[in-house]
């Protein structure tokens, strides 16, 4: 599946300068340090990245709230690009890495007693554009975060663990997500504690739903996809539900809601 992994930091950005840091100490992996912010597409080395199989950022995340999170998602733009990548274009993901990788990511908190951390997914959301398989994984949300070796540890270890043990798992239910916040707390239940492995969020605030959101997750997704994943009521209104349901309809994609997925 995934031979050759490439991790991209910014030297720009404290929490991506304490995560390399970390994980060199635990192995010698492959780095790709820029020197401009790393949701820029500017002078992105794309002749370097299509040399790997599997792109890792490691970054800052930045919040209001500034409440303390560790997050993972895939990047990507369903609307306009206000962060970097390009307008209703998304990267490259694979749900069953995005998977292991939270399973990890909340394990080692745990082990690691980092318990002043929420530990969640995001919605997919801002650059850079890249065309091979990628997830971002990020510290937040202020500076104090960003150089919290604890944390940056945590990330590390989790970042070094799941280079070395992922593997398919032929038992995954392949899904993306419609609807609710920002913050997923639906998704993240699922993505621990269920059989399904999600990719791409499209959150409620993205709505309405577009064919070419859609076409960009099959095209996009590293497996097959069987389902689509509804936060029924992160979906605004009645009159949205029906055009989600009919547009799934017309791509001949099975769907369920949050509630009635196994956890």
């Amino acid at each position: 599946m995934f031979q050759k992994y490439l991790i991209i930091a910014s030297k720009l950005d404290k929490a991506g300068i304490n995560i390399t840091t970390h994980l060199s100490q635990f192995g010698n992996y492959d780095f790709y340090l820029r020197n401009e912010e790393i949701i820029s597409d500017e002078n992105l080395d794309h002749e370097k990245i299509n040399k790997y199989d599997f792109i890792i950022f490691a970054s800052k995340h930045r919040s209001e709230s500034e409440e303390k999170t560790l997050s993972v998602h895939a990047p990507g733009n369903w609307r306009q690009a206000d962060f970097g990548g390009q307008s209703g274009k998304i990267c490259p993901t694979s749900a069953q890495f995005l998977k292991q990788i939270f399973e990890k990511l909340n394990s080692n908190a745990e082990k690691y007693k980092l318990k002043d951390y929420k530990i969640t997914l995001e919605c997919t959301h801002h650059g850079p554009l890249i065309n091979k398989p990628c997830v971002f994984i990020e510290i937040g949300s202020t500076e104090n975060e960003w150089r919290d070796r604890r944390a940056g540890f945590v990330v590390a270890k989790t970042i070094s663990e799941i280079i070395n043990e992922f593997k398919e798992n032929p038992y995954n239910e392949i899904a993306f997500g419609i609807g609710g916040p920002h913050y997923c707390p639906n998704f993240n239940k699922i993505q621990l504690n269920s059989n399904v492995a999600l990719s791409y969020i499209i959150p409620g605030y993205a709505l309405p739903l577009k064919e070419e959101m859609i076409q960009e997750i099959l095209e996009k997704n590293y497996e097959e996809i069987d389902l689509a994943v509804l936060d029924w009521k992160g979906i605004k209104s009645a009159e949205m539900r029906k055009q989600v349901i009919e547009i799934l309809d017309k791509f001949y994609i099975r769907y369920e809601r949050t509630s009635e997925i196994r956890k």
